[in-house]
This record gives C-alpha cells, structure tokens and sequence, in this order.
C-alpha cells in the first residue's frame, strides 16, 4: 500500500503544480512516482532533469539497462527492477544476459567491467582504482561513457529509494 499519496495538478500547490500540468498537457498522464514525487518540488525537479539529462547519455541502451537491474537488485525496488528488466528486453538483451545482470555480471568482458564499475559507484566508490578506468578505457570505453555510470546509479538511486519510502510497488501499478 503507497505511504505517500498521488497529487494531480489540481492537488499540488506552487512549482509542483506547475510541473506536474506541463507533464499531463505533454503526456496525457503520469504515472504513479511522478505524481508522488510532487510532494516535493525539488525532488520531482531534480528527478525529470537528471532523467533528461541520462536521456543523452553516451552508454549504450543495453548497457544502461543491464547496470540498472545490477543496482536495483541490490537496492531492492521490484518496481524498478520489473521495470528495468522490461526496458532491457525491448533493447533486445536475452534472458541470459538479464539474469547476468542480476548477478552483477555479463558474458561480455567490457559490459561486465562497466556493470562492476556501476556497482562500486553503488557501494563504494572510494574503491575504484586507475587500473579499472584504464581497462574500461582498453574495452572501448570514453571518459563520456564512464561518467555517464554515475548518473545512471544516481537516477537508479533516486527512483528506487523514493519508490521504497512512498511504498510503491508493481501491485500499486506504479511507474519507475
């Protein structure tokens, strides 16, 4: 059961109003998270410009992707995860790969090392080391694509700790 309740343009006040009557005239409607996150201003701000932002991000879709369903299956937000898991299928990654990425890994030695990279951004950046940067770099990796991993665990980061606290799940038929 959501913790946290929708807002509608009618129901929000001030920038959130605002932000949420752009997104409806744009879009028809939001989903569940967007219209929960409109209890703060900032938070919902924050989260469309970062997800624009990644929108233009130099990693592969596919690659994307797989590093989410490694984060978000750590992090423990099933509505990402299914969400993830679907996003990856329409990219065209298989079965076997997604399962790999649950598992943090993939057949392909420079997805692997770039989902590895992710999950230390995750849990402990200060453990990154030069020689990583420099086999990503080898794997055919820009210094673009590399930055582009921390934006991509940040936004996963955002949306499935907000989507735990507000108590949104696939039942709840929200969106991630």
């Amino acid at each position: 059961m959501p913790r946290l309740t929708r807002l509608t343009p009618d129901t929000a006040v001030g920038a959130s109003r605002d932000l949420l009557s752009e997104l409806v005239s744009r879009h028809g409607e939001v989903g569940d998270m967007v219209s929960t996150m409109a209890h703060s201003p900032a938070v919902l701000g924050g989260y469309l410009q970062l997800s624009r932002a990644m929108g233009r991000a130099k990693l592969d879709r596919g690659i994307s992707e797989r590093i989410s369903i490694a984060i978000q299956t750590r992090q423990g937000c099933r509505l990402c995860l299914d969400a993830h898991v679907s996003a990856a299928r329409r990219t065209g990654v298989d079965e076997g790969e997604i399962e790999r990425a649950h598992a943090g890994t993939s057949d392909d030695p420079g997805i692997a090392a770039i989902i590895a990279l992710a999950l230390q951004v995750y849990r402990e950046p200060t453990s990154i080391t030069d020689a990583q940067v420099i086999a990503l770099r080898e794997h055919g990796y820009s210094d673009r694509a590399i930055a582009d991993v921390v934006g991509v665990v940040a936004l996963n980061v955002l949306t499935g700790a907000f989507n735990l606290l507000a108590g949104l799940t696939p039942e709840s038929g929200a969106d991630a």
